[in-house]
């Protein structure tokens, strides 16, 4: 460490490592989003695109929707995919609805009626937590199932409740190819990802964070409890719309209210566990972890003599390895992949000074 003339550390210089860092990061991210703009389009394939790209993006932005409301807000919710299929089906509806409205307006639109929903099921956050809490919007998923499936004019009448993604066009510019769908789930988790680093960073991402450790302190002190919980279930119900619509959209093309079900909402969850509740990167890399994890296990399946296992066993032994993975991690790093990631960030920024 240096030191000044009086024995002091010097400050000066410790803010100048953390600006070179901030810089470092800062480069780092810029050409993590050339590559991923400019090379990936070049060097992928269908499959790349179609099987992991565009669902890892996804399911990276309906992570991030639910850290808002549970990492940095602490309000507990396995209400994801019923905001989810709310944002795809209003944002189908949006664009059929009203002939010559843009791809991005119904998204956007989308998600302001899942922002809407998610703030009525919010409310009993006001006088319930934890585990209440969780029964409370375990009733939106509930609720909006039944909802999307009684109702035949959400999907325009059809019979069997299947709503079909709308032309994928932005300013005449086609994006129904799979670097098309690709490029434009990138743009909108991009751009996403940017509001919701500035969201935590200002002071309602504060005032959640001091709701979340100890809300009577944070009522004391002046934080009006109604608007912050209301504004976390609002902002999570948004970017979560969002995520549905490009869920349905982008990747599958073709989805039914039962393709929003609580299974889908347990996959959000556990990639904020997985990744690290409070933390923008931890949705990445959970996301990361819950889609390749999987294909992995299929391709070491495949790989085994044939007839070791039953076929029709197969995807049980997956699920049980999966889950039983997923436990010896928590136990191991119970504050996720993002705790891991900076570990070994600063292992590897000391390893010179040490070895």
């Amino acid at each position: 460490m240096l030191y000044n003339e009086a024995g002091q550390f010097s400050i000066s210089y410790a803010g100048e490592r953390r600006l070179f860092r901030l810089r470092q990061d800062r480069c780092a991210l810029a050409l993590l989003l050339a590559f991923a703009f400019v090379v990936v389009p070049f060097v992928g394939n269908d499959y790349w695109f179609s099987a992991i790209l565009i669902p890892f993006l996804v399911l990276s932005l309906a992570g991030l929707g639910l850290n808002l409301l549970t990492g940095y807000a602490g309000q507990l919710s396995l209400g994801s995919a019923a905001f989810m299929a709310v944002g795809a089906f209003a944002a189908y509806n949006f664009g059929l609805r009203l002939p010559g409205l843009p791809l991005l307006a119904s998204l956007f639109l989308g998600g302001v009626t899942a922002a809407l929903v998610a703030v009525v099921f919010g409310l009993p956050s006001l006088r319930i937590k934890g585990f209440y809490l969780i029964v409370s919007t375990l009733a939106a998923q509930f609720f909006v199932s039944w909802a999307l499936t009684k109702f035949g004019w959400f999907s325009n009448d059809n019979a069997s409740g299947v709503i079909s993604a709308p032309p994928l066009t932005i300013f005449g510019a086609d994006f129904s190819s799979p670097v098309g769908r690709y490029l434009l789930t990138l743009g909108v988790v991009a751009a996403l990802f940017w509001l919701g680093k500035n969201l935590v960073r200002s002071e309602l991402g504060r005032n959640w964070m001091a709701v979340r450790d100890m809300d009577t302190a944070a009522a004391v002190i002046g934080i009006p409890l109604l608007k912050t919980k209301l504004l976390a279930f609002a902002l999570s119900g948004f970017f979560l719309g969002i995520a549905g619509s490009l869920w349905a959209f982008t990747y599958l093309g073709t989805v039914e209210p039962h393709g929003f079900d609580l299974n889908r909402s347990f996959q959000v969850l556990f990639i904020i566990i997985l990744g690290g509740l409070g933390s923008i990167l931890g949705n990445f890399l959970g996301a990361a972890f819950m889609v390749l994890f999987p294909l992995l296990l299929s391709n070491l399946a495949g790989a085994l003599p044939v007839g070791l296992i039953d076929p029709g066993q197969l995807e049980n032994l997956q699920k049980f390895i999966f889950g039983a993975l997923i436990i010896a991690f928590l136990i191991k790093e119970p504050e996720g992949l993002a705790r891991l990631w900076q570990r070994c960030r600063e292992r590897a920024r000391l390893w010179p000074l040490r070895y």
